[in-house]
């Protein structure tokens, strides 16, 4: 049987591009098996239009007190199998950290073999989640490339090191000058990091004390001790929002 995926995507105020983020998510060619939408207490109507677009069938209660977590089922568009969608409705707004904590105990905990997780503001192409599980057997977390909506690189991805203290930010001459196909990194990005279950149960959860910044980092960190953490070198997602804008981001 081959590996269980379950998406992790975590969302606020942005439910235009979460509809396009789990459109994508849908028409993946290596078909998920689930996705764990945290919603950190949206304001801006996020549920209706999950209700209208058919991800969900009811509406979650109103004053919440607690997260509400509701299951549903809709079909991918590749083969038409079925999709596991676990709404969790935050009470409160608890960060990009908060919800990828939330989004990463809950599929652990229903025993997917593979996490893939997934910011509201950035799309899987077609062949994202394919062409990524093919390094499966270099390393149990794996980042993609990304671009903007207007083919601009997006770069991330850096490397510790260890012996000076200062952070390598790496370049892209691996990939255009010595023709590699990936680059071991020790950071992470929750924009398309895609770990496996072995290394969660090794580094736990992603710390939700950080709200929205350095969870995905220290997490990558963290794996790092355990497993090869690369950056491939396939343009596999877009990213929807500019890297001048990110100050705007509150989840």
């Amino acid at each position: 049987m081959s590996d269980s995926v379950c998406a992790v995507v975590v969302t606020y105020n942005r439910k235009n591009l979460l509809i396009e983020c789990l459109e994508a998510l849908r028409k993946q060619t290596r078909p998920i098996q689930g996705i764990y939408l945290i919603d950190n207490a949206s304001t801006d109507g996020t549920p209706e239009l999950l209700l209208e677009k058919g991800y969900i069938s009811e509406l979650p209660p109103q004053n919440l007190k607690e997260p509400w977590e509701k299951e549903f089922i809709f079909q991918n568009l590749v083969d038409g199998r079925e999709i596991k969608l676990y709404y969790v409705r935050m009470h409160e707004n608890t960060g990009g950290a908060g919800g990828f904590y939330e989004g990463v105990k809950r599929g652990y905990e229903k025993c997917y073999d593979w996490l893939w997780l997934i910011d509201d503001d950035i799309e899987p192409k077609s062949q994202a989640l394919e062409i990524m599980l093919t390094y499966k057997n270099i390393a149990h977390v794996i980042h993609p490339r990304k671009v903007y909506s207007d083919g601009t690189l997006f770069t991330w991805e850096y490397l510790h090191v260890y012996m000076f203290p200062f952070t390598r930010k790496l370049n892209d001459i691996s990939f255009v000058k010595y023709r590699k196909k990936w680059l071991c990194v020790n950071y992470g990005c929750f924009e398309g990091m895609l770990i496996h279950r072995s290394i969660i149960e090794k580094i736990g959860f992603p710390d939700k004390k950080y709200f929205v910044i350095f969870d995905d980092t220290i997490y990558g960190f963290k794996a790092s001790l355990y497993t090869n953490v690369i950056y491939i070198n396939e343009i596999l997602f877009i990213k929807k929002i500019k890297k001048k804008l990110m100050k705007e981001k509150s989840y």
